[in-house]
C-alpha cells in the first residue's frame, strides 16, 4: 500500500461540498486550485471550447461543451476540467463520462495533466484527452483505444480532427493563440 494512502486523511464528496475555495478531491486526497487562471489560459479554453461548440450545434445528436464544470466521479473523487463536451444536457454537476475532456497546462498543473489526471480519465473511460500548452503553443491528443490512451496528434498547427460520437469536428490550432 502507497504509505501517503495510508496515512493521509481521506475526505469525500460530501465533505468537498463545504469546502470553501476551489478544490479537486481525487481518490479522496484533496487538491487545492489555484486562484483564476491567467488570461492567456482562460482566453485559450475559451477559444478552444468556442470552436468545438460552433461545430457541435450542427451534429445530429447534440452535445454540450461545459467549461469548469465539477464531474463527480465517485464519492471519494472530484474534478474540474477546463473544457468537457457531454453529449445531455447537465443541470446541477456532471456525474458520468464525459464523451471529451481538454485541460489547458500550465507549469504549475503540468503534473497533475499529464500523469494523474492522464491517468484518471483514462481509467474512467473518457474517449478523447486533450493537452493544451499555451507556453508552447502546443496541443496533444488521445483516444482511447482498447481502454488505453493513444496519441493522435501533437503539434503547434494544423486541425486537430476530433469525432465527437457520429459528428467530426476540427479544431483550427493556430487559431487557439
Amino acid at each position: 500500500m502507497n504509505l501517503a494512502k495510508k496515512y493521509l486523511p481521506r475526505y469525500t464528496y460530501e465533505d468537498y461540498r463545504k469546502w470553501e475555495g476551489y478544490w479537486e478531491l481525487i481518490e479522496g486526497i484533496p487538491f487545492s486550485m489555484a486562484p483564476s487562471p491567467f488570461g492567456r489560459h482562460q482566453r485559450v479554453a475559451f477559444e478552444f471550447a468556442r470552436q468545438l461548440d460552433d461545430q457541435l450545434e450542427s451534429c445530429p445528436e447534440r452535445c454540450f461543451v461545459y467549461p469548469e464544470l465539477d464531474w463527480v466521479v465517485s464519492e471519494d473523487t472530484v474534478v474540474r476540467p477546463d473544457i468537457m463536451v457531454v453529449c445531455k444536457e447537465v443541470e446541477e454537476y456532471l456525474r458520468e463520462t464525459p464523451e471529451l475532456v481538454a485541460e489547458v497546462v500550465s507549469p504549475s498543473t503540468v503534473q497533475k495533466d499529464e500523469k494523474l489526471k492522464f491517468e484518471l480519465y483514462e481509467r474512467e473511460g473518457v474517449k478523447t484527452y486533450v493537452l493544451i500548452y499555451p507556453d508552447l503553443k502546443k496541443v496533444r491528443a488521445f483516444r482511447l483505444v482498447r481502454s488505453r490512451y493513444r496519441k493522435f496528434f501533437d503539434s503547434d498547427c494544423g486541425r486537430l480532427e476530433l469525432k465527437i460520437k457520429d459528428c467530426g469536428v476540427g479544431i483550427d490550432v493556430e487559431g487557439l493563440w
